[in-house]
């Protein structure tokens, strides 16, 4: 059982320790009461060891409380409370920094009408880029039609076609790969954006709910 650890080598090292430090306690007059795990109200004229596991108090000879000592630990309740402490503090960090956000969040966007209107905006930034893209593809196009339709005096024999020619039809592959990538990334681009607004609103309709006067 929890109450009987003080047995093991390590507790007793921690009852030493206790023992030694309420020596001086005792020099000047000390009593020490506790209820035990059974109940039992015990009383000495140092720390008990029956209560290491449990708060002491120390009495004055008027019998008023002097002092509590305890519970003493052992190193692995110590790790144990010290962990828990650790859990509760990145709890209260998040909290805080939730907080934070939503102060932000409700900062920037007053009402659904500011949020919506940024979305807006951001989006067509996204399309403004996205509709030069297009239109630079839709030249390049055109400009490998023209090349193939001159690779046709070549059709027998392509390796005749001369070397400006070649070129130009790899730098016109490459040009469309380089386009159609980044069309691409503008089309995920503009659904992750579209998710980030869908996600805030959600929050931002809570926190506006929260902030809302009470009637």
């Amino acid at each position: 059982m929890k109450n009987n650890r003080w047995l093991t080598t390590g507790t007793l090292a921690v009852v030493m320790s206790v023992q030694a430090w309420g020596q001086t306690q005792t020099e000047s007059g000390g009593v020490y009461t506790c209820i035990d795990a059974k109940g039992r109200k015990l009383t000495a004229d140092r720390p008990i060891a029956e209560c290491i596991d449990r708060e002491q108090k120390v009495l004055n000879p008027s019998g008023t409380v002097r002092a509590k000592v305890g519970p003493s630990l052992t190193a692995q309740e110590k790790q144990e409370l010290e962990q828990k402490e650790k859990r509760e503090a990145e709890e209260r960090n998040r909290a805080a920094e939730e907080k934070r956000r939503d102060r932000a969040l409700m900062i920037r966007y007053p009402n659904k009408g500011v949020h919506d209107r940024e979305r807006l905006e951001a989006l067509a930034q996204i399309e403004a880029v996205t509709k030069a893209a297009t239109t630079r593809l839709t030249e390049l196009v055109r400009q490998r039609a023209a090349l193939e339709e001159e690779m046709e005096f070549y059709k027998k024999d392509p390796s005749k076609a001369p070397a400006y020619l070649r070129r130009q039809l790899e730098e016109n592959t490459q040009s469309q790969s380089v386009q159609k990538r980044f069309i691409a990334e503008q089309d995920g681009e503009s659904r992750r954006l579209n998710a980030r607004f869908d996600d805030e609103l959600i929050r931002l309709r809570q926190v506006w709910a929260q902030m809302a006067p009470v009637k």
